[in-house]
């Protein structure tokens, strides 16, 4: 206990510095280390080329991923009786091969260096604000003599640029369909509905645990307006997610370990769902109250029927301040599934092209494989698009709480930055993993009922 205080001692005369010297270190250690790219490394895509030469040996660690079934191992196919009124399939046209992507495959993609600048900036804008969760920090010196500026800054900027790279991603007419695009547009004029409903509390207190008592007209109808963004650039992600977890999950049954993940990144889907859906109930009033532990005085087990909700909301759970605490850490723990995740979702994405393949192979006697040349090259061209498509929600939501984690009383004396640390900035976290569990489960369903399929 003596070696932790005297080091917070230290730190705190020189937290202004502490904070630049560990934000240089990190920007120069990632980009020594090329970690965007490290991160990518050894995910399988596919190629599908237009003819094999059958004589030829694969090179260059490229290999066929699947063959047709029936086909013999070795390079020659199984000669056939031929008939002049038959036309034979000729297999060497259908077969897909695999490599392991690394810097020089990945930099020829497009959206890698968005993404690769992104990751950086706001990894190091993470880290900055865990950093200064461990610093001893004299809250009434001002922001910039304590360092909350660093990290403040530093939070901001990564949100907006975050947000600002999701947008202009999800504008890409090329990478999604015309269909999903106006999905997304209505999802995102009903989600500002839905938050204008929620910032003038036209729904009341009692359904979320959430106050805007700070903000003006004009604040929350920006805020209205941003909630509204978010979900119409969250829709396609969430879609591709969706199809992320059925095919990783192995929903469709389609026995393929090519197509499916291992255990370990399977069981890391079903805890993300799971985390996500359990997470995003913790501010939502009527649940919450069953984990708080109000200490009421003088209540009876002879309460009648309808009053059974309340005797159970104060007596089981946990005191409001734990409860507090327990829904941060379990918002945190969600977004770094979330983040652990995004490599498994992206494989899926490459093996979704994979099944596309499969299945016209198997379609008919003569299959059409120029769709699924086609698909596969677009997985493949667009794998960075959807990195960010994936990235972007959980870091977005790392960085959220970390900035209502700021607790610094120099903030208030700008109060537009002190509401949107301490008020907005939870919120929106909240409202990322509340939409993206709404919107994956609603996919999931209509997955299950057979009204979407993954083709």
């Amino acid at each position: 206990m003596i070696m932790p205080s005297l080091l917070s001692v230290f730190l705190s005369a020189n937290n202004l510095v502490v904070h630049t010297v560990f934000a240089i270190s990190l920007t120069l250690l990632l980009s020594f280390l090329k970690i965007p790219a490290l991160f990518l490394h050894g995910l399988h895509t596919y190629i599908h080329p237009d003819d094999v030469n059958p004589n030829a040996s694969s090179s260059s660690g490229i290999r066929a991923a699947i063959r047709r079934p029936g086909a013999m191992d070795s390079e020659q196919p199984k000669p056939r009786k031929k008939s002049k009124d038959r036309f034979e399939f000729d297999e060497t046209k259908a077969q897909i091969f695999r490599l392991k992507l690394n810097e020089g495959h990945l930099q020829s993609r497009i959206y890698f260096n968005e993404f690769y600048s992104a990751f950086n900036f706001t990894v190091i804008g993470f880290l900055s604000l865990l950093l200064h969760r461990f610093l001893r920090v004299d809250k009434d010196s001002g922001v910039v003599k304590n360092g909350t500026i660093i990290p403040l800054l530093l939070g901001l900027a990564g949100v907006g640029r975050l947000f600002f790279l999701i947008v202009r991603v999800g504008i890409e007419k090329s990478a999604s369909k015309r269909s999903e695009r106006q999905l997304s547009f209505v999802c995102g004029v009903l989600a500002f509905v839905l938050g204008l409903a929620v910032v003038f509390e036209v729904i009341p207190n009692w359904v979320l645990d959430f106050r805007f008592e700070s903000l003006d007209g004009l604040g929350k109808f920006s805020l209205a307006a941003f909630m509204g963004c978010i979900v119409g650039c969250l829709y396609i992600p969430a879609l591709r997610n969706s199809r992320a977890f059925w095919l990783g999950t192995d929903q469709i049954r389609s026995n393929l370990s090519i197509v499916s993940c291992g255990w370990f990144s399977r069981m890391l889907l079903y805890a993300t769902y799971l985390m996500a859906f359990f997470t995003s109930l913790l501010w939502i009033t009527p649940f919450a109250e069953l984990l708080i532990y109000n200490n009421i005085s003088g209540s009876k087990g002879s309460h009648m029927a309808g009053k059974k909700r309340e005797v159970i909301a104060g007596y089981v759970g946990m005191p409001r301040l734990s409860f507090d605490t327990f829904r941060n850490w379990s918002l945190f723990i969600m977004g770094l599934l979330q983040f652990l995740t995004v490599r498994p979702n992206v494989q899926m994405f490459l093996n979704e092209a994979v099944l596309c393949w499969y299945q016209r192979l198997h379609a008919s006697k003569v299959p059409d494989l120029d769709y699924s040349r086609a698909k596969v090259f677009l997985h493949n061209h667009y794998i960075c698009l959807v990195v960010v498509q994936f990235f972007v929600p959980a870091m977005m939501v790392l960085l959220l709480l970390g900035l209502w984690q700021l607790d610094d009383s120099s903030l208030k004396g700008i109060p537009w930055v002190y509401t949107l640390v301490k008020e907005v900035s939870l919120f929106m976290a909240w409202w990322i993993v509340f939409i993206w569990t709404l919107l994956s489960s609603a996919i999931l369903a209509l997955y299950r009922h057979g009204t979407l399929y993954v083709s």
